[in-house]
């Protein structure tokens, strides 16, 4: 099967209701994205950060995996799909996409600011100041913060050297690391990005545009793809 890599952001799952993203205005969910999305913020008032990100995982309790979801996963029946996003949330894996990785961490899962290595799933959990991990660290959430590094991108950095096809889906290209993905994509393979707004593109890239949101695009690319491969579906 082709190798297809899939660059996700936002914008995929913006229709079920999650916001994931740093608005215009620099306001998440109506906090400031310093406060409650940096290191920084972090060790200014932690436990507003715990409150902000239960807040964010009882809302993921109850959203629902949209059609972008459910398409990209059921692209697994012609390609040997890899989904990277930048969303926190688990709707792609709740979709049904096997092949998962999350660059900035999931919001479902805890860490603790002393052990690095310690991650373990909650679910839907509150996380209260005073839970600790087994070496007495408070638990954190599991997320890469502003001012923190990527820790899976070098990972993801080397798995794209063998795509075969590429897509960037609700996010722009110029969000780092993850945008810098493209430059380490194999010369001249179909690269597309599916947005409804104008994204600046690199110019030493040939990409096609596809003009809609996640739900319309992601359709019309599984029928590019169909197309461009020869394959019977």
């Amino acid at each position: 099967m082709p190798k297809l890599f899939i660059l996700t952001g936002a914008g995929v799952s913006a229709e079920s209701g999650i916001k994931t993203f740093r608005d215009s205005d620099g306001l998440w969910e109506e906090y400031d994205v310093m406060t409650v999305a940096s290191i920084d913020g972090w060790h200014k008032n932690p436990q507003l950060v715990l409150q902000f990100y239960n807040e964010r995982r009882k809302q993921l309790e109850t959203a629902l995996p949209n059609a972008a979801h459910i398409g990209l996963a059921e692209l697994e029946k012609y390609f040997e799909v890899t989904i990277i996003t930048q969303n926190v949330d688990n709707l792609h894996e709740r979709g049904g996409s096997t092949n998962v990785i999350h660059l900035h961490g999931q919001l479902t899962q805890v860490t603790s600011c002393n052990d690095s290595s310690y991650i373990e799933d909650i679910g839907y959990n509150e996380i209260k100041w005073g839970d600790k991990c087994p070496k007495g660290g408070q638990i954190r959430p599991y997320i890469v913060w502003f001012g923190e590094a990527v820790p899976v991108f070098a990972q993801a950095s080397q798995m794209v050297r063998n795509a075969d096809a590429f897509a960037v889906i609700g996010t722009s290209l110029n969000v780092y690391p993850a945008a810098s993905l493209l430059n380490y994509l194999p010369y001249n393979i179909p690269i597309y990005l599916i947005d409804p707004n104008d994204v600046p593109s690199p110019s030493h890239k040939k990409i096609d545009v596809i003009k809609e949101k996640a739900r319309e695009g992601v359709q019309i690319l599984t029928k590019k793809l169909i197309k461009q491969f020869n394959i019977n579906a």
